[in-house]
């Protein structure tokens, strides 16, 4: 059993640190790396929490577009070869949602402030 703080917490405590009590006393380039740094650690602890359940999510949609068991890793080259051979275009039944929902995750990782992936997310949340 894993005790608390989570590896993501403990993310957060540094990134927490940077910005509220390091950063404000730094100026020009050290100000510039802490603040990177921050960042880094603010993506870093976006990919502990939510990247299992999207990794799991994209599994399994991969599994049932594709019709096989594999890897993700294993899924996706898959995919890739059969967009590249023509095998599944856009016409195919899920292929978009894929896709999109595995866009909208990477966002959620990378870019969450990214103005057009908020508004979506709110569009998508309005009309659940």
């Amino acid at each position: 059993m894993q005790d608390t703080p989570h590896a993501a917490e403990l993310v957060d405590a540094v990134s927490a640190f940077l910005r509220d009590a390091a950063i404000p006393k730094l100026s020009g380039r050290e100000a510039f790396d802490a603040r990177v740094a921050a960042r880094v650690l603010d993506i870093v602890a976006r990919e502990l929490r939510l990247v299992p359940a999207a990794s799991a999510a994209e599994h399994a949609r991969l599994r049932g577009l594709l019709g096989t068991d594999g890897t993700l890793a294993e899924l996706n080259q898959r995919l890739c070869e059969a967009i590249a051979g023509g095998r599944i275009d856009a016409a195919t039944p899920g292929l978009a949602a894929h896709l999109w929902a595995a866009t909208l995750d990477k966002l959620a990782v990378d870019q969450p402030g990214y103005a057009s992936y908020r508004q979506i997310i709110q569009a998508m949340e309005t009309n659940a």
